[in-house]
């Protein structure tokens, strides 16, 4: 079952990386466009060569006509992407000032309860984002620029929040268990690598 989730969860991580790749590459491309578009204008190049601007401008150069949509929409589906690979092997942020001073079992026992909670926040995150997309389903509501469907962006979100609510139910059960057996079957209680 261990390895079933943890393949889920890289797999995952890979197309949030791949996608958030693509909207680096859309950003700079965005970026750089806009610059060309703003130098093509600059009196500074209009008064070196009015040939040269005009050309520039003719080329059609400039932002990627509806760049923030996709990179808003692109940015919050990388975050589900990436959660459960974080949640499985435990790369969350953690602030153990007070659990560190605690014995072994109990700090176990702190490390379950919160695993539970984790679990039950990404289960009601991904509830909302089911009856969030539900509603952009129904209402018809579009992007400004593009006019794409919104709900789009929350079914891609949905769909790694699901991935990810997977993930945390076999982690809360990998913390009872190990609390039960007292044995470990989780990457996550081997440390993060950071």
């Amino acid at each position: 079952m261990q390895k079933l989730v943890d393949g889920l969860a890289r797999v995952m991580a890979l197309i949030g990386g791949a996608v958030l790749t693509i909207l680096i590459i859309l950003t700079c491309l965005s970026v750089l466009g806009r610059g060309l578009n703003t130098f093509g204008h600059s009196p500074f190049l209009t008064e070196l060569s009015q040939g040269l601007a005009d050309w520039l401008i003719g080329t059609g150069v400039g932002p990627i006509t509806g760049d923030f949509e996709l990179v808003e929409a692109g940015i919050a589906f990388a975050i589900f992407a990436f959660l459960p690979l974080a949640q499985l092997h435990g790369g969350h942020a953690t602030v153990d000032v007070f659990t560190s001073l605690m014995p072994a079992r109990l700090q176990v026992w702190v490390r379950a309860f919160w695993e539970i909670v984790l679990t039950l926040v990404i289960l009601l995150i991904a509830w909302r984002l089911y009856a969030g997309m539900m509603s952009k389903v129904s209402n018809g509501e579009i992007t400004f620029l593009l006019q794409f469907p919104i709900w789009w962006a929350y079914a891609a979100s949905f769909v790694a929040a699901v991935v990810a609510a997977i993930v945390a139910l076999y982690c809360a059960y990998a913390s009872i268990y190990g609390l039960i057996t007292g044995r470990s079957i989780r990457p996550a209680d081997e440390g993060a690598l950071h």
